[in-house]
């Protein structure tokens, strides 16, 4: 995707061995991108947020073991890395996914091996996913191009939460690939973007993308999609998922199920776009077995942004001694998704509908 006309992918190799990731901590006021040369530096780049979504996250896993293996390839050093890996984010599978592949082939192959093998596979994760992700768009494109045949002469009007485009993958993104891919087919369209407290990844990083490729959109406050549910202008709602059970139900970025109750409420199509990475086939029960993680309650209390004199600041929205509390995730029951888009096609948020798509994986 384009950042000032220029294409990127989140992450990638550098010449010397080191891995390089987009610090999405700095955007949208500032592009940078930080070096990763060592387990540690893999490590914190997933906890602090500096890549974030389900698929990056477990792309940088892949490149974080293999940084692990290029300074101890044994298989303690590797299990070891791969424990410290896992816990840095609990909720999205796909860090676990990644991981666990990984160390499947390192185990079984020489210790002497390991390295380039490991560097081999994390490149060849983060090739999958673009192409997953690609292809997630094109099936999800199909279902706007046939929303805009329902209402001719306008755009199609589509709310999303959090940020689940290519920033939250290594290329095309999820939620934003549909998007993306209509676009470029032509459909006039334009983009409700949730703010998505109280990190703001909707503010900062989906209106950054939709910037980047000229895609309309209106950033708004959390609270307002019911509202404009309720007015007729959401025509169809697109989300992520970080986790997705075996049965339908969807984890994805807090505030994820509000929007979704509206939608049912109002006969508003609610989709899910997730690569098959993302779904854990060992959980039934979403809401009573996915971990949500708890993260520091600063990310509530206060809030960074660009001041008049062009510093990015950060400040208190919260009176000094008032305790809060920050769940990232909740869990939407699958009786509230619409439909499941992903890289093989679409299907109904259920056991059936899955196991229809992936009989091989289930």
């Amino acid at each position: 995707m384009r950042i000032d006309s220029r294409h990127y992918r989140t992450i990638w190799e550098n010449a010397d061995g080191s891995v390089e990731a987009i610090d999405q901590t700095s955007l949208p006021h500032r592009f940078e991108t930080k070096r990763l040369a060592s387990l540690d530096d893999a490590v914190a780049a997933i906890a602090t947020m500096v890549v974030r979504g389900a698929p990056l996250i477990g792309v940088t896993g892949a490149y974080g073991l293999a940084l692990a293996a290029a300074v101890d390839p044994s298989d303690a050093a590797l299990e070891e890395a791969h424990a410290r890996l896992a816990a840095a984010r609990p909720t999205a599978v796909n860090l676990r996914w990644a991981l666990d592949r990984m160390r499947r082939l390192l185990l079984s192959a020489a210790p002497s091996d390991r390295r380039a093998l490991a560097f081999a596979e994390a490149a060849a994760i983060a090739d999958d996913d673009a192409l997953c992700c690609e292809s997630i768009g094109d099936h999800g494109a199909a279902l706007i191009c046939a929303a805009a045949a329902e209402h001719p002469g306008r755009p199609v009007n589509i709310l999303t939460h959090c940020n689940a485009g290519w920033l939250a993958a290594v290329d095309w993104g999820t939620a934003l690939a549909p998007i993306y891919k209509a676009a470029r087919d032509g459909i006039d369209l334009h983009v409700w973007v949730d703010e998505t407290r109280p990190r703001n990844q909707g503010a900062s990083l989906t209106a950054f993308e939709l910037l980047g490729e000229g895609i309309p959109h209106t950033v708004i406050a959390d609270n307002t999609g019911g509202h404009l549910m309720q007015h007729g202008l959401v025509d169809l709602c697109i989300v992520g998922s970080d986790r997705t059970t075996r049965i339908g139900d969807v984890c994805n970025k807090i505030g994820t199920y509000l929007k979704a109750l509206a939608a049912h409420d109002n006969g508003v199509p609610f989709y899910v776009a997730l690569p098959s990475s993302t779904i854990d086939w060992t959980m039934r029960d979403g809401v009573a077995e996915i971990p949500i993680e708890q993260r520091d309650a600063s990310e509530v209390t206060h809030i960074s942004g660009l001041a008049d004199n062009g510093a990015v600041t950060r400040v208190r929205v919260t009176p000094k001694g008032s305790p809060a509390a920050n769940y990232a995730f909740d869990v939407t029951p699958a009786r509230l998704v619409g439909a499941l888009i992903t890289e093989r096609g679409v299907c109904a948020a259920s056991e059936a509908g899955l196991r229809g798509l992936f009989p091989d994986l289930a």
